[in-house]
C-alpha cells in the first residue's frame, strides 16, 4: 500500500532508542526534577556546523544531542499520526519525557507572555 506507515512500530524504536540513551545518560525517568532539567536542556540545544561538543567529539553532549533528536522525531511521528486520524502513545519512558517537554514549553510560553505586558 503506498504511503502507508506503521507508526506504532515506529514509536516503539524511537522510545527504545530514547530508552537507551537514557540509560547511558544514567536518566531516572522517575525522577521529575531530572526529567525536567533534561527537558530544558533539549528545548535550549540548538546545533549548527560550528558546534563546539560536536566537533570535539565530547561523548555526552553527542548522546545528549541524539537524545533530543530521538524526541524531536518521535514528536514528528505523533504529530503525523494524528494528522492521519491515528492514535498512538508512547510508553512510559517517552510520557515521563513528553510531559516534561510539554511542561518546560508551557513553562517558556507563559514566562514569554509576562516579560513586558
Amino acid at each position: 500500500m503506498i504511503g502507508f506507515e506503521d507508526y506504532h512500530t515506529e514509536v516503539r524504536a524511537i522510545e527504545r532508542e530514547i530508552t537507551l540513551l537514557g540509560m547511558a545518560l544514567r536518566v531516572d525517568w522517575n525522577d521529575a526534577a531530572a526529567v525536567r532539567q533534561l527537558a530544558c536542556q533539549a528545548m535550549d540545544c540548538r546545533l549548527d556546523g560550528e558546534d563546539a561538543h560536536v566537533k570535539s567529539g565530547d561523548r555526552l553532549r553527542l548522546t545528549h544531542i541524539k537524545l533530543f533528536g530521538a524526541a524531536q522525531l518521535m514528536l514528528t511521528v505523533m504529530e503525523k499520526s494524528a494528522s492521519r486520524g491515528i492514535d498512538i502513545h508512547g510508553g512510559p519512558v517517552w510520557k515521563a519525557f513528553g510531559r516534561a517537554l510539554w511542561a518546560e514549553a508551557r513553562s517558556r510560553t507563559e514566562c514569554a507572555g509576562t516579560d513586558g505586558a
